[in-house]
């Protein structure tokens, strides 16, 4: 079931996604139905990680900068080092 959405766009931007409808043959509509829904997936997921993320500070499970810096130094070089 879907529903209706109205929703405000810069010219510009109005234009791009114009563009884009007309190059893969579909609506307006669809194509900013599928932005919108890309974004919210991407935005839900990084809220919810940022959110994990504050909770293992709070219980100090946290990594230093100076070990993460000394790991990501071995990247690309024999002997690298597991996360």
């Amino acid at each position: 079931m879907s529903e209706t959405l109205s929703v405000k766009l810069d010219a510009a931007v109005k234009k791009r996604l114009v563009t884009i409808a007309n190059r893969s043959k579909r609506s307006e509509s669809v194509v900013a139905a599928e932005a919108i829904a890309a974004y919210v997936n991407t935005e839900e997921w990084e809220l919810t990680e940022i959110r994990k993320g504050i909770q293992d500070a709070d219980r100090g499970r946290v990594v230093s900068h100076e070990r993460v810096s000394k790991w990501l130094k071995t990247w690309g070089k024999a002997g690298q080092r597991r996360p």
